[in-house]
């Protein structure tokens, strides 16, 4: 169910979008909780603090909040959302002129689920270089189309598609050399 047709039960056929944009903390407090786990994903791709994480999903509410009047369509708040936190977390960097780094020990990282040493996914992802991290967060854990990511991003449709494709390729080896 997507955030549209989710939102439409809300009282008279008013979305909680629409709610929100007319002053309804209620209705944005919704929105928010439907889409917390996104935010707090794509934070973590960019930032390795849990305390700068939280901080910037905070930053990220708080701008939300009082710009929701500003958002044109409905149906993209979910990108606008994500575009929100990505630009929060690079006004982080840029202040500590910090580089996002890439945990070089990745086998430390890397969490078993089970005897059969089931990798966790997220983690691989975040071992990634900078460029295919969100690309894969996105494409992969929220089913974003390809074409909306490049909008997101600002890069064109055949860089998304390369940097999946990049992507995937670079994952399939860390698996293999895992197992």
């Amino acid at each position: 169910m997507n955030i549209s047709e989710r939102s439409i039960k809300i009282s008279g056929g008013l979305t909680d979008i629409t709610l929100a944009k007319k002053g309804d903390k209620l209705a944005f407090e919704r929105l928010i909780e439907e889409h917390k786990y996104i935010i707090y994903r794509v934070a973590k791709t960019r930032l390795h603090c849990k305390e700068d994480i939280e901080d910037v999903f905070q930053e990220t509410i708080i701008k939300a909040y009082k710009g929701i009047i500003k958002l044109k369509r409905d149906e993209y708040f979910k990108t606008w959302i994500i575009r929100i936190m990505i630009n929060e977390c690079n006004i982080l960097l840029r202040k500590r002129k910090e580089i996002a780094y890439i945990d070089n020990d990745i086998a430390d990282n890397i969490k078993r689920e089970d005897s059969n040493s089931n990798i966790e996914i997220f983690d691989l992802i975040n071992s990634l270089e900078e460029d295919l991290k969100m690309v894969t967060l996105l494409y992969f854990y929220e089913d974003m189309p390809q074409k909306e990511i490049g909008k997101l991003l600002s890069i064109p449709n055949g860089t998304v598609r390369s940097r999946i494709s990049r992507a995937k390729e670079k994952l399939r080896k860390i698996v293999k050399e895992q197992m």
